[in-house]
């Protein structure tokens, strides 16, 4: 079933390669889809306010609680003293305490939780709370932690050839610093969860979040009980992104305890200014570099000192570098490589997964890189990057995988001339000539992206799939929804397998009482690993069926087709409803779970060496853009994308994720900028202050998914994954505004240096550099 063709596929209503409406998209915009703000309040539930530190860096030495005790409405408030079992959320490294005992090592960082009879009360009796700090000394930025050797972790190294000597051989060596900032979530739902107290010392939780086996873990670790006690549940997110991945554990923490001590079911809610102070956001990054190269513009070697913000603690940072290092290359073949990547210790809030999740960080480097090459020798930078780029026998990544599979000079052929990248270019460079104020600018990029968690344990999943005697068919799998179309996708694949239209198929939330011991959904790799998994259940329970029509009639099981509705046998055919009823009056079970794990793939973390990515995907994008060189405002003006989907599953939901991650992008690398005072405080907490795209903001976009492209890897239905790829995409965006400083700069020597995001102060810095 995994290799029919798409004609076969469009007999059935909703079955894969068809571009079928997202399962929630009409609930969406009526505003009947349920999230866990929507569920009914029981009886008693508690409304909890998170009490933050005021300080970055700080001793406590008191915390006065008596006065919001007494407070109206007030049931309780919790401190570190009250957890019943360890005070410890760190995700994948121990060390990370929900609430704050001794020391607060981030302002924004939690320190008790009231809880009362509504929200508001909950708000007014925290006001009331009083804290006592000695100030310690803060570290707030990466040159600061990298000058005094401030990392929460050894520096995590990546060799390959001997960049030392290469660089003491190469014709041109230049040298440089690149900085890109860090980026809020800005999911539509805040973080929150709801706890209820149960039989036993059991929990039921409803969490928004990514990863409802980790928030199982971590609650039953701040509870001291066992992982079975905790059952979390998961229908929809209103965004994640990787915000929700690590971070949802400490929100559905709080509810868990609160829930146990008082007896009473607890929801806690975040705001938006709290959930931005309170919660980790993309890492920070700041890069020192070294690169060789000929006259030609080839690059012989690079030697970078990469750091990434980490924050006060590890959270997710460890893995985070380690695939900011993996995508240093991005599409160009390095032969000799020296990075160092630093996991920066600073006293501001743990940095967490982002979409891309140190992609997008360890590309932009490169991509800076490659700009400074091509300035230095007066070139432009597709003809720096045509010298670069994988080809057969220079296809060796850094990190020891072979590049295979590769659709790159397929996509950029096809967009180059279907966006007609050379007639723009020469166009923009006579407006330019024209123009003394508005220059414009127009610059490719291409991403080359690999698909599996860089953790080799992660990539695996599960799935229940239960067929009921009507022939309708109930969907479970650890995969959650965030917006992304998972639910739909992993549907189709089910739809298409049994051969039965998607309105038999029935969606439910994801649980751990159903399928345990669930990764994350993230890096892009939900659709791939719980299709697979649920496919898997299929085919034993189609097994089964086949084995019952092969007794009634007389036959090979393995002759037994399923083809739209329809179970067929030779000139025998039963309905798939009428054989499920059959099934089950023969007292053979319509039951299964189904398993899979990623083959073939393999990474050793100390040498930063092995297979890491089940395959690559490809994609380019031309942007143009406009600056105003009076006032450094700029604008997105148009984006012509064409992205390697593989053979899609839904091109309609792929399509959206292509323009929602691009837009993602666009904001991290234009306007969002999170800004610290000197005292460590977050200034950009609020809409008001802290600026994302907005429909106005959205260029002329033009977007196409790359025909007859189909996996050459084995994956469901020759698809490849979507989430994530596009986002890096905007990273054209950051070289066409680039190329309109450069026009601005015209007679100045020297490269164009543009710090991301490239906002009015940025853009003036440097055009005046």
């Amino acid at each position: 079933m995994n290799e029919m063709t798409k004609a076969e596929s469009m007999r059935l209503s909703g079955g894969v390669h068809q571009s079928i409406t997202h399962d929630s998209a009409c609930k969406h915009v009526r505003g009947e889809a349920v999230y866990v703000d929507d569920m009914a309040e029981p009886e008693g539930l508690l409304h909890c306010w998170v009490v933050l530190s005021e300080k970055a860096h700080a001793r406590i030495l008191s915390l006065d609680l008596e006065a919001a005790r007494k407070a109206p409405g007030v049931a309780a408030i919790l401190t570190a003293a009250d957890i019943p079992g360890e005070n410890d959320v760190g995700p994948a490294f121990r060390g990370e305490p929900l609430l704050a005992e001794d020391v607060v090592e981030y302002a924004g960082q939690a320190i008790a939780i009231v809880l009362a009879a509504s929200l508001a009360k909950a708000r007014a009796a925290a006001e009331l709370v009083v804290a006592e700090y000695e100030t310690l000394p803060a570290i707030l930025s990466i040159e600061d932690a990298m000058e005094k050797k401030s990392f929460l972790m050894d520096p995590m190294i990546m060799k390959e050839g001997d960049a030392g000597a290469a660089l003491a051989e190469a014709p041109h060596v230049s040298e440089g610093e690149f900085r890109a900032g860090g980026q809020d979530h800005f999911y539509l739902e805040t973080h929150i969860a709801y706890a209820e107290p149960m039989e036993d010392d059991e929990m039921r939780i409803v969490s928004s979040t990514q990863h409802p086996t980790e928030v199982q873990h971590i609650v039953s670790r701040l509870l001291g009980v066992p992982y079975a006690a905790i059952t979390v549940e998961v229908r929809r997110m209103g965004g994640g992104f990787g915000g929700k991945e690590s971070q949802a554990s400490q929100i559905a923490g709080m509810a868990a305890i609160a829930a146990r001590l008082t007896g009473r079911p607890v929801k806690v809610r975040l705001t938006r200014d709290v959930d931005m102070l309170m919660t980790g956001k993309r890492h920070d990054t700041y890069a020192r570099y070294k690169v060789g190269y000929d006259d030609g513009g080839r690059i012989l070697a690079i030697d970078v000192d990469l750091g990434l913000k980490a924050g006060y603690v590890l959270d997710l940072s460890a893995a985070v570098l380690t695939r900011a290092l993996c995508h240093i290359d991005n599409a160009y073949y390095l032969p000799n490589v020296h990075v160092r990547g630093y996991c920066c210790k600073t006293h501001t809030v743990s940095n967490t997964a982002f979409r891309g999740f140190g992609g997008p960080q360890g590309m932009i480097v490169i991509e800076a890189i490659v700009a400074h090459v091509a300035d230095e020798l007066g070139l432009s930078i597709d003809d720096v990057r045509a010298v670069n780029y994988y080809a057969d026998g220079r296809d060796l990544t850094p990190y020891g995988q072979k590049v295979e599979g590769n659709n790159m000079p397929r996509v950029l052929d096809e967009l180059v001339e279907g966006a007609k990248f050379a007639e723009r270019k020469a166009e923009i460079a006579r407006f330019n000539d024209k123009s003394p104020v508005i220059k414009r600018g127009i610059a490719l990029l291409p991403v080359k992206f690999g698909i599996s968690f860089n953790l080799v344990s992660l990539n695996q999943a599960g799935a229940l799939v239960n067929v009921y005697t009507d022939g309708s068919v109930s969907l479970n799998h650890g995969g959650t929804e965030m917006g992304q179309g998972l639910y739909l996708k992993v549907a189709q694949v089910v739809a298409e397998s049994f051969q039965v239209d998607i309105e038999n198929i029935r969606i439910s939330s994801t649980r751990t009482d159903k399928v345990p011991n669930t990764s994350a959904t993230a890096a892009s790799s939900g659709s791939d690993l719980n299709s697979m998994a649920a496919l898997a259940a299929c085919d034993t329970i189609k097994g089964r069926m086949a084995e019952v029509m092969a007794n009634e009639f007389g036959g090979d099981p393995a002759e037994v087709s399923f083809v739209h509705g329809q179970v067929k046998l030779g000139n025998h055919a039963m309905s798939f409803k009428d054989l499920a009823q059959k099934c089950w009056a023969e007292r053979v079970s319509l039951s299964s779970t189904g398993f899979y794990k990623t083959p073939e793939i393999s990474f050793d973390q100390a040498s930063c060496k092995g297979n890491p990515f089940y395959y690559f995907t490809y994609g380019a994008c031309i942007a143009e853009a406009a600056i105003d060189t009076l006032t450094g405002e700029s604008r997105i003006l148009r984006a012509d994308i064409l992205q390697d989907v593989g053979s899609s599953l839904n091109p309609a939901i792929d399509i959206g994720q292509i323009e929602g991650g691009f837009v993602q992008g666009l904001g991290w690398l234009t306007m969002e900028e999170l800004w610290w005072d000197g005292e460590g405080q977050l200034r950009t907490h609020a809409p008001s202050t802290y600026k994302i795209p907005t429909s106005r903001d959205v260029p002329d976009l033009h977007i196409r998914l790359l025909s007859n492209a189909p996996n050459q890897r084995p994956t469901i239905f020759r698809s490849k994954a979507i989430g994530e790829p596009p986002f890096m995409l905007a990273i054209a965006c950051w070289h066409a505004l680039r190329e309109a400083v450069k026009a601005a700069r015209k007679d100045e020597d020297g490269p164009t240096l543009l710090d991301a995001p490239a906002t009015i102060e940025n853009v003036l810095k440097a055009i005046h550099a």
